[in-house]
């Protein structure tokens, strides 16, 4: 039987290969103890399940009478709902011609006439807007009104006069049933 006699070439591959195989392995296994370590670090920057079970909350609008208003807390802000009269709906609609700083039609803030869902908080600096309570002043358009620097809402929460740069905000909702909405 013939001895195979290794050149100095063929052992430079084998170990080649060898040590090739080794660099692979070592930076897999690297690789693998990295992502194991950082995985709990990436993890623990999800919100917390008491932040994600105040990122929407359900309201049942069926003891809200018609011209009536409440006000709901949703991420820290108050939400305004407030059931209009077919006179508020009718007095939002005619103001969709009107001179608007942020022009925006009636429609567009509402998915269901009658119900007008927004954010609570005056686009000027972040004050709460009266008009949510009866007798609160509710400004020359009928909807809101800003004490503290002069903003003037209309029924449909649009800015009509004062320092307000834009609308209230609608957050995002969906109606559920037509008595119960989800904000957020």
């Amino acid at each position: 039987m013939a001895e195979k006699v290794q050149t100095p070439e063929a052992q430079d591959e084998d170990g080649a290969s060898r040590r090739d195989f080794l660099y692979l392995a070592t930076i897999g296994v690297g690789a693998a103890g990295a992502a194991a370590f950082a995985w709990p670090i990436i993890d623990s920057m999800n919100p917390a399940a008491d932040v994600l079970a105040l990122s929407s909350i359900e309201v049942d609008l069926s003891a809200i009478e018609v011209g009536q208003s409440v006000t709901v807390k949703w991420r820290g802000k108050p939400v305004f709902i407030r059931r209009r009269s077919i006179d508020e709906i009718n007095a939002a609609r005619a103001d969709d011609t009107a001179d608007l700083k942020d022009p925006q039609p009636d429609a567009a803030r509402v998915q269901k006439a009658e119900w007008l869902i927004m954010v609570g908080v005056c686009t000027h600096l972040g004050c709460i807007p009266l008009g949510q309570k009866t007798g609160e002043p509710r400004g020359d358009f009928g909807g809101w009104f800003c004490p503290c620097h002069g903003s003037h809402y209309d029924t449909s929460g649009r800015i009509r006069k004062g320092p307000a740069p834009k609308n209230l905000d609608v957050p995002g909702y969906a109606f559920l049933e037509d008595t119960a909405i989800r904000i957020g």
